[in-house]
């Protein structure tokens, strides 16, 4: 499936760009030939309370080496006036947004994870659910206006898992944010019809974002060494993944047909073909299925088969 150029001419808006899902997002964005407003809160001359090294800056270095055009906003989406700029710019530059994809995060560094509800720290609890629901309805009330400008527009929410079921053992703030984005996608997909616009949600599969890296002590190059600490982990996608996803459904022009859904990378690769930044097709879906699910001890399964 070839996007390059798909997008020219598009304009974007990555939220939550910095790092992860976010950076890979914007970055394929580009790829296909987006304007994108990558955008967060950590910069070169000012870190987020996340205190990691990643800046929208970098981001937006990489959207313009991959063939795009990126432009760096810093922005507080829990700050309603800092939404309003951001807004405003756009509209001065281009008065819409054609893909509006919405990553806020910034929660796992005051997830409990595994630490029951009422053992946990309560005020950390509601941060979190203040950093990953509230800061999208700020977003979607504030940036909205500029997608329906136009028919033909495709809102996406990132998610964490396809399934209401609940993993464990995660801790309810996470649990609510990461459904409530589900939720999200779905009242979208209902809302936005109307206006020629497709709302949805999507989630990765085992993600090798720059944190996840570091949990398994290992590099983008020699990832695969992780296994070491999860054998699941020979699963792992690169965030460019679901990058690929988002712009192949950003370039569908039959995409309301996912009006509504939340669909992950490896549903989407089935769907339009595209390969991870290895040139494999992780197959997360399936490998929880079949291997997972079912007790399967990983090292003894072909992982080559599933991606």
């Amino acid at each position: 499936m070839a996007l390059a150029g798909g997008l020219a001419g598009k304009v974007a808006v990555v939220t939550g760009a910095t790092r992860g899902c976010g950076r890979g997002i914007a970055v394929e964005l580009g790829a296909a030939g987006a304007t994108v407003y990558v955008t967060g809160r950590s910069t070169r001359e000012s870190a987020s309370p996340m205190r990691r090294t990643e800046t929208i800056d970098e981001t937006a270095e990489l959207v313009d080496a991959a063939g795009g055009v990126g432009v760096p906003v810093r922005c507080d989406f829990s700050v309603v006036s800092d939404v309003d700029a951001l807004r405003d710019r756009i509209a001065a530059d281009h008065g819409r947004i054609d893909v509006l994809v919405d990553d806020v995060w910034g929660g796992d560094q005051f997830v409990e994870f595994g630490t029951p509800w009422w053992e946990s720290d309560l005020d950390q609890g509601i941060g979190v659910l203040r950093n990953g629901i509230e800061t999208h309805l700020v977003t979607l009330h504030r940036l909205l206006p500029l997608v329906v400008a136009n028919r033909g527009g495709l809102v996406v929410e990132v998610t964490d898992g396809d399934s209401e079921d609940y993993p464990g053992p995660v801790g309810l703030p996470y649990f609510l944010v990461k459904s409530g984005v589900r939720a999200l996608g779905r009242a979208l997909g209902a809302e936005l019809a109307a206006h020629g616009v497709t709302g949805l949600a999507v989630t990765p599969g085992f993600l090798r974002s720059e944190m996840m890296l570091e949990h398994f002590e290992v590099t983008e190059d020699n990832w695969r060494d992780g296994v070491a600490k999860d054998p699941n982990y020979i699963m792992a996608e690169s965030p460019r993944y679901l990058g690929r996803a988002i712009a192949a459904l950003a370039a569908d022009p039959a995409v309301s047909r996912f009006a509504g859904r939340t669909l992950a990378s490896w549903t989407l690769m089935r769907e339009y073909g595209f390969t991870d930044v290895d040139g494999s097709k992780p197959d997360w879906g399936r490998w929880l299925a079949d291997v997972v699910t079912t007790g399967t001890d990983p090292s003894t399964v072909d992982a080559s088969a599933y991606r």
